[in-house]
């Protein structure tokens, strides 16, 4: 048993303009940077194997925490959005009108053309977390909306039709406990 705490990368000039990131690399804003700067996780976060996602914006946002980074984890990149990187949800809403709607209503098995759906975001999530849980001390990942998301439906068993019940904050760290293969909350929302 062991605790994860997830922590999601500062802000980016992709995330200032309401696009669609996916796995494209885009570094921390100067906005990002000053955010992440003002972030104060507890000392006892510092003595801990840190993760990051394999995109430049987790690893830079980990640096900037000054968080003692292991590895960069395929697992916790995030979802793959195919073509439509890059573009914002309102203008593909526009555009696709009930045909995104009728996407976005399949939940965990919503998928972008030539992206992956969070069904298979969870997949490998759950994979990774697999590892984890043999740990008897805590671990903490730097990483991405979509992967903090597929981290919620594992616990929960949330099928991202409907929205979640807690807003998720982004100047804040979630903390989950793996026990047996199993996720669950211990604690949503707690502020860097």
């Amino acid at each position: 048993m062991t605790d994860l705490i997830l922590i999601r990368h500062g802000i980016t000039t992709w995330n200032e303009a309401r696009r669609i990131q996916g796995r494209t690399d885009v570094p921390l804003s100067d906005a990002g940077v000053e955010q992440v700067r003002r972030w104060r996780p507890p000392d006892n976060l510092r003595t801990i194997d840190w993760y990051v996602s394999p995109l430049s914006r987790t690893a830079e946002t980990a640096r900037l925490l000054d968080l003692p980074v292991r590895a960069s984890v395929e697992a916790l990149v995030e979802m793959e959005w195919g073509e439509w990187t890059g573009r914002r949800i309102a203008d593909l809403r526009a555009e696709l009108g009930e045909e995104l709607r009728v996407n976005e209503a399949r939940g965990l098995d919503f998928m972008p053309p030539g992206g992956e759906s969070p069904r298979m975001v969870r997949a490998r999530l759950a994979a990774w977390l697999a590892d984890l849980g043999k740990r008897d001390e805590p671990v903490g990942a730097v990483t991405h909306k979509g992967v903090i998301r597929a981290a919620l439906s594992l616990a929960t068993g949330w099928d991202l039709t409907t929205d979640f019940d807690e807003k998720l904050v982004r100047d804040a760290f979630h903390v989950f406990r793996i026990d047996a293969g199993a996720l669950a909350i211990r604690r949503l929302n707690v502020p860097l």
